[in-house]
């Protein structure tokens, strides 16, 4: 699934994303770690792994979006 980063604290290494319909959606350092990534500017355009529906929207990986 595709989002654009919302926010993001670099001392957390958490923030939100956009999702496209324009709902935010939180994620917590573990799933920023399990991408790999160092850090990440609000606008760009990043794939995200979820679990759960709704409510209980999960997500679970934050990378960078490539063609």
């Amino acid at each position: 699934m595709q989002a654009t980063a919302y926010t993001y604290d670099p001392d957390t290494r958490s923030g939100s994303v956009l999702l496209d319909d324009g709902t935010p959606v939180e994620f917590g350092s573990e799933a920023f770690e399990a991408g790999g990534l160092r850090l990440l500017r609000p606008g760009q355009r990043v794939r995200i792994e979820t679990e759960g529906a709704g409510a209980a929207l999960r997500i679970t990986l934050v990378t960078l979006q490539t063609l």
